[in-house]
């Protein structure tokens, strides 16, 4: 085993120079992070070598250490349509662990690709993999919320991800749901309706009331076209057709969830201006399922944020991903402002409210609880694949700075499109 592999979980480097160093070894020294023996297909029964990670490193731009891939999709209707699959840039046939898997609805009137967008550098933190279809509602793209037609292709993705990209081994016992806006909406409708794929949620601003909705979209600008939308794409209004509301309405499913035993994270805001009654949409589902499921495993967190500014790499999303246990920190979470986090029943009385850490966003690593030098780390690996090392750490730094570095590049296998 190659020397890079004696870095093991009690060396205090950040996980960042882990990604940097599979970056390197992948470039042309296959294996050197891995241990285990080769399989049939010629890649190793792998292990991934464990370095620490800080919630700094996390909230940092470093889109530079993963890799975007569209792979093509038959929706319910036959339409092709596209799902983008983010996963650690090292990853790749050679460099092949099982990995959890994350189904991320986009929202209302976005694209996949801009949901795609929200989660950076994040998956190589894991590492996991992220998958943002497309969509396709019952009539509209982009405005599909939460019909039964979605909701299956969603719970399709691990499938299609594992057939377009058949070298992604995807670890079928962490399957994980997250989005915000219509795509909370979305996550929460796939609790409901396919409780056995998943391993947890997290929906975070999410419409639970169709039908409240659609009266509450007057009071936002373009709330006319909105209205029209929902007609066309729901069916009619709620008055001439409640019942096609009420099925996309997770507050419709509540008991479903209460009974699906998925750890199911709610995430609102007081001030939320889009979805403006959250305490009786979000909330009132976290306590629709308290009641109809006392032991449910859901816990909600109340902030202030706005709409969905929470939904994003450098705010809180790296810090929903942690309390689902996708990303793991050598720290507790630093402590600039509060959220206010009742727990799932299973962890204690639910007129308990706890505080919860929101991260802090930081510029630089300066502060660290570690120092270490480029030199020092690239003294690990051989000498035929130092100069790498020293190259994908570069990147890796630069990119924390803010600059652009034009030589971090892969390339993808198959006949998907990278991007």
């Amino acid at each position: 085993m190659s020397s890079l592999a004696t870095v093991g979980p009690a060396t205090r480097f950040p996980r960042i120079v882990a990604a940097a160093l599979a970056l390197a070894a992948t470039a042309g020294a296959p294996g050197v992070l891995w241990s285990g023996s080769a399989t049939a297909h010629g890649s190793a029964a792998v292990r991934l070598a464990e370095f620490d990670h800080y919630y700094r490193d996390l909230v940092s731009d470093h889109r530079r250490l993963v890799r975007r891939i569209a792979v093509e999709y038959r929706a319910w209707n036959g339409v092709n349509r596209t799902a983008f699959v983010v996963i650690p840039r090292w990853y790749g046939p050679r460099s092949d662990p099982s990995l959890p898997l994350v189904i991320s609805p986009h929202g209302r009137g976005i694209s996949a690709r801009d949901n795609l967008r929200f989660w950076g550098g994040l998956p190589a933190f894991g590492p996991f993999a992220v998958v943002c279809p497309e969509g396709q509602g019952r009539t509209l793209t982009r405005y599909s919320w939460g019909w039964r037609g979605e909701i299956d292709d969603l719970a399709r993705m691990p499938a299609v991800v594992q057939h377009a990209l058949p070298w992604l081994r995807v670890d079928r016992h962490r399957i994980y749901a997250v989005g915000t806006s219509m795509g909370g909406q979305e996550t929460l409708q796939l609790v409901a309706r396919h409780p056995r794929l998943l391993a947890g949620a997290a929906a975070l601003d999410a419409d639970t009331d169709m039908a409240a909705r659609y009266r509450a979209f007057r009071e936002l600008r373009g709330g006319l076209r909105l209205q029209a939308l929902a007609r066309e794409e729901i069916g009619g209004t709620p008055q001439s057709d409640p019942a096609a509301y009420a099925a996309r309405s997770p507050l419709r499913w509540a008991g479903a969830i209460a009974r699906s035993g998925v750890p199911l994270h709610i995430w609102w805001s007081r001030r939320d201006r889009i979805v403006r009654d959250q305490r009786d949409e979000s909330g009132r589902l976290f306590r629709d399922i308290r009641r109809l499921g006392p032991s449910a495993p859901v816990t909600e967190y109340v902030g202030d944020w706005a709409h969905s500014k929470e939904f994003h790499a450098s705010a809180r999303l790296p810090l929903a991903l942690v309390e689902l246990g996708l990303i793991r920190l050598a720290e507790r979470v630093p402590t600039p402002d509060r959220i206010q986090r009742v727990p799932a029943a299973r962890e204690g009385s639910s007129s308990v409210s706890a505080s919860l850490a929101a991260p802090k966003r930081t510029g630089s690593s300066a502060g660290s609880p570690v120092s270490f030098s480029a030199a020092a780390i690239a003294e690990r690996a051989p000498a035929s694949s130092r100069s790498r090392v020293l190259r994908a750490i570069a990147c890796t730094f630069a990119g924390r700075r803010g600059r652009a570095i034009r030589s971090c590049s892969s390339t993808s296998s198959g006949s998907v499109r990278s991007g």
